[in-house]
């Protein structure tokens, strides 16, 4: 597992972002503007086959380059659907 310290000297366990639930998504772009490292990406919604109604062009955000991820968090703290899923590397 993944540890560092803070400035402060408290040891700290970086949560690196895992799945992002498009179901939940509302598209506002909120996480990908704090991105530092353009983890995020724009994307038409991935429907289930079952679920033809009006919100077939609806945007989200997609995980993209997962693997770029730094594990700051950020994205989780400023959307407002709670659609992030993190776990330690």
């Amino acid at each position: 597992m993944i540890t560092g310290l803070t400035r402060g000297g408290a040891e700290w366990t970086p949560q690196f972002a895992t799945h992002l639930d498009q179901s939940k998504c509302i598209g506002c772009g909120r996480c990908y503007k704090v991105c530092p490292r353009n983890v995020l990406d724009l994307v038409e919604r991935e429907l289930d086959d079952d679920n033809d109604d009006e919100d077939d062009n609806m945007m989200v955000m997609s995980l993209a380059n997962a693997m770029d991820c730094i594990g700051c968090g950020s994205c989780g703290r400023v959307c407002p659907k709670d659609c992030y899923t993190y776990a330690p590397a």
